[in-house]
């Protein structure tokens, strides 16, 4: 009888550990990661299965709406369960942030970065890791062009695009287009230059990044310091004369452009409407997915945004990144090692590359990448094919440090003001000026 107790008691023991498995699960171990672009928000459920099936571990996705990203984390970072991996838009983002962002100087993901001055660095310090690399520039169909450069009526002693290599150049190509718009089967050079509130980002941001890159590089501005706090606006006229050539050979009349979007803008270069557009390879999707688009693949290309600064002929595309990755620092050091782990894996794993060059279609800075695993489509490699271009400078974007929505929303009504011819140039230079140093200050 003893030994049947003593047996008995032994089973009970042995079944203990499953009797308690059953009554309480097993903690998960998981990452939460607060996504920045809505349009990838269904890859990233599709990409937090298959890393769960690779690596047991969950990768729960908030994604904010769009432009409420900022709104957003302020939310969710005051949570218990807050995010582990956040993104900053640059300097001005990091210096918002730098509270949360955890130094990232050793972990595996910055030492896959090919170019580590790419990085948000503060001291020695690096808090924010730049994920995908985008270009913008002018966009041309190059069978417009191509029509342009054999016709036997063009007045302009160019043959090919690659001719094209300053203001002064572009400008008479494009006068002359206009003169032969006929000829070419087009209604303009340019597509129309939305200037509709909330739509004017192109030229307050993007345009106006050429001028203030060159203004911080010719000057030697330190861009960490308070320096970039106020500007000359130095190269406005060469801002203006650029601006004056869009509206002025667009598809449409410019006191029409008030009401213009982006999307009209990329139906017409779509349509086949214009020759050209200023736009970034973000724009391959809306130009794809005209109905009745007419450009073909081969056709889609890059060149340089001109302003008439002495030099520019040895300059390239816009090329940057307003996208940087952060880990909260404040979460514990088991927390930390799991985002770095899953931006390691989305980097590295033959899984998570095939996600971020075929389906979140991100052209990458990183090492783990061979010059051919980049998106398919013709603007991706038209970045990459000028990021190689060791004959060409590309402009850094700066543009992560404009002062302000407020300054943008200002600077895009006078420039639609200018456009009607209600407020000179003058004005719209000075408010510039005026409302940067305002909003930084602020």
């Amino acid at each position: 009888m003893k030994r049947k107790i003593t047996a008995f008691m032994l089973c009970l023991l042995l079944l203990i550990p499953t009797l308690v498995s059953c009554g309480a699960k097993k903690s998960e171990k998981s990452v939460y990661y607060l996504n920045f672009k809505p349009e990838v928000a269904e890859v990233y459920e599709r990409i937090a299965r298959d890393y769960y099936n690779e690596t047991g571990v969950k990768l729960n996705v908030v994604t904010a709406a769009s432009n409420t990203y900022e709104q957003t984390l302020k939310s969710e970072i005051a949570k218990a369960d807050a995010p582990a991996i956040f993104q900053i838009n640059g300097p001005r983002g990091y210096a918002s942030w730098k509270d949360y962002c955890a130094d990232l100087k050793d972990s595996k993901i910055y030492g896959l970065l090919n170019d580590k001055n790419m990085a948000i660095t503060d001291g020695d310090g690096v808090y924010g890791i730049p994920y995908v690399v985008e270009g913008y520039g002018i966009i041309y169909n190059d069978r417009i062009m191509q029509t342009y450069f054999t016709s036997a009526n063009k007045q302009v002693d160019v043959q090919s695009v690659d001719d094209i290599n300053s203001f002064e150049i572009l400008s008479q190509v494009v006068s002359d287009m206009t003169r032969l718009k006929d000829e070419l089967g087009i209604d303009g050079v340019f597509a129309s230059t939305s200037l509709k509130p909330g739509e004017d980002w192109r030229w307050t941001t993007h345009l106006a990044n050429v001028a203030v890159y060159h203004e911080f590089k010719n000057n030697d501005i330190d861009l960490t310091s308070d320096q970039t706090k106020e500007i000359e606006f130095m190269y406005s006229d060469g801002f203006r004369d650029l601006f004056e050539l869009y509206i002025n050979n667009s598809v449409v009349d410019k006191k029409l452009l008030g009401s213009k979007q982006v999307s009209d803008s990329m139906a017409e270069f779509a349509l086949g409407r214009c020759a050209m557009v200023q736009n970034g390879n973000w724009a391959w999707s809306q130009i794809d997915g005209i109905e009745g688009n007419t450009v073909e693949d081969r056709d889609i290309k890059f060149m340089p945004i001109y302003l008439g600064v002495p030099g520019e002929e040895s300059q390239g595309l816009c090329i940057g990144t307003e996208n940087y990755l952060a880990i909260n620092k404040t979460l514990s050091e088991e927390k930390q090692k799991l985002a770095e782990d899953f931006l390691f894996w989305l980097f590295t794993s033959e899984t998570g590359k095939e996600y971020v060059t075929d389906e979140l279609d991100f052209i990458t800075p990183f090492s783990s990448f061979d010059t051919d695993e980049v998106p398919d489509d013709p603007l991706a490699r038209e970045v990459v094919n000028w990021m190689s271009r060791e004959d060409k400078e590309s402009v850094d974007w700066n543009f992560t440090l404009f002062p302000s929505q407020t300054f943008k929303d200002n600077f895009g009504s006078n420039l639609l003001s200018f456009a009607q011819g209600t407020k000179p140039w003058n004005e719209v230079r000075d408010s510039v000026v005026r409302d940067w140093k305002n909003e930084s200050a602020g």
